[in-house]
Formats: C-alpha cells, structure tokens, sequence
C-alpha cells in the first residue's frame, strides 16, 4: 500500500507544478501548396481535400483501364500515377490562362477606373462600376468588392478580399496602388492611373511576345514526353509485347523511362520558362 500512496503523491507533486508551466505554443499549420494554386486559377471555394480526391479518383480509373487493358500491374501504376497527376496540369494550365486573360484586360480596367475617377466619382464607385462596365473576366471579383464594401463600408477590407478572388500578381500591384492613392489622396489619382495603365499595357505587350516565342520549347518537351508513353499505351492491345514490362528488368525499364522523361521535362521547361511574377503583400 505504501508504494502506492508514494506514486500517488510523486503524480499529484508533477501535476500541481505542470499547472504553473505555460503551455508550448502549437506550430501554426503549413498552409497547403495547393491553395495558392487553386486561388490562382480561379477555385478558391474548392477545397484542397476535394481536389485530392479527385486526383485520386483519376489515378484509380486510369489504373483499373490500363489494367483491364494490358493484364500488366507494372504498366498499370505508371499510368495510374500519370491519371493522377492529370488534374494538377489542367489546374497550372487553367491559372496560366486565366493569369494571360488578366494581363490583357487590366490596362482596359484601369483606363474604365482613370475615366471613372475623372468624370467625379469617388475610388470605391468606380471600382463597384467595374462588375457592370469592366472586361468580363474581371467582372465577377469586383461584384465581390462592390458586395463587401456595401456591407462594410470599409474599403482596406474590400481590397484585402478583391487580392483574394483576384489571385493574381498584376492585380496585386494594382490594388495596392489603389490603396496608396486613397491613404495619401490629392488630385493625382488621375494621373496615377493613366501611368498604370500605360505601364501594365506595355509590360503585357513584351510578355506576349516572349510567350509566343516560348512556346515552341515548351511544345515541343511535351511532345517529347508524351511520345513514348503513347506508343506504350498502344502496346497495351498487344499482350504477347506488353508483358514483357512484367518482369524485373521490365519494371527496371518502366521507373528509368519515367524519372529520365520528367527530369528531361523539367529541364526543357525551367530552360524556356519566363521570369514568373510574384504576389506583393498577400
């Protein structure tokens, strides 16, 4: 009995003084790379959770038909792994277009807000107009800042929230002009924005031209890439050849193949790739 009260006691002592120790602070949780991604191409409100399963449900069909098709596990999971990766190019490709369909239309946004500004009308009503009278891409996230300023009435919080739906580094550096110009105010607004709107017009027009010239490189590995994979999915009708990626040596060829396409992928694209904008202060 004795050395039970002890153990009691030496527990009691350790929880009193626990009682007076400050509690560690938790690591804040990494924010997902995903979410970035998302916002940029325009899908805030999905979830990252929900996209992973939709990876996952891309990469399981893609397995259970190349399965069916080629009765070869090895040949299988490489397409498996590809139908997975599948939704994560077509979210890259659908932010760099929207982030190309941006650049063309905010130097037309500015000259609607600068001819705004002019004709009298304060800074938040000319960005409110814009969801009726500005280019259509950029329509629906200033109806957002028109909703969150009339419910509010506080226009640093209707910015925070357009850079949100916005997700764009173009957008970036043109609400946080806006707000400068409303914090400091004086009758340069005008000025300011026919400036912007003069600078966002010539950096779009050297970008586009890059990008034109760009794109051959870029085709031209994914072509290189898909090559090979293709005449192996056309294989997979011939079970006599495609067996053959059964065997040790066969699943040896497979993972070599794959780690040489996407390493010479990579380097085909980082060796053409553009210099990327960054988002300021989001």
């Amino acid at each position: 009995m004795g050395p039970v009260l002890g153990l009691l006691f030496g527990v009691g002592l350790v929880l009193i003084c626990s009682s007076f120790r400050e509690p560690a602070p938790r690591p804040a949780p990494r924010p997902s790379r995903l979410r970035p991604l998302l916002a940029s191409a325009g899908l805030g409100e999905v979830s990252v959770a929900g996209f992973l399963v939709v990876c996952a449900v891309c990469g399981f069909t893609a397995t259970a038909v190349v399965l069916v098709a080629s009765r070869t596990v090895p040949v299988a999971l490489v397409f498996g792994a590809m139908g997975a990766y599948l939704p994560v190019a077509v979210l890259n490709g659908r932010a760099r277009r929207r982030q190309r369909e941006f650049a063309e239309v905010w130097p037309e946004a500015v000259d609607n807000l600068a001819s705004a500004v002019r004709a009298g009308m304060s800074l938040p009503e000319a960005l409110s107009a814009l969801s009726e009278r500005g280019p259509e891409p950029l329509r629906a996230p200033f109806a957002g800042f028109a909703l969150d300023y009339q419910v509010s009435g506080r226009f640093g919080d209707a910015l925070d929230r357009l850079k949100d739906r916005l997700a764009d580094p173009v957008g970036d550096r043109v609400v946080e002009s806006l707000r400068v110009a409303r914090e400091v105010g004086g009758g340069d607004l005008g000025r300011l924005l026919r400036s912007l709107s003069g600078f966002l017009r010539d950096d779009a027009r050297t970008r586009a031209e890059l990008q034109s010239r760009q794109a051959w490189t870029v085709n031209g590995a994914r072509l290189a890439v898909a090559a090979p994979w293709l005449v192996l999915l056309m294989m997979c009708f011939q079970p006599e050849v495609i067996q053959r990626y059964s065997t040790g040596a066969g699943v040896v060829v497979l993972v070599g193949g794959a780690v040489a396409c996407a390493f010479a992928y990579r380097m085909m694209v980082r060796i053409g790739r553009l210099p990327t904008e960054r988002r300021i202060l989001s």
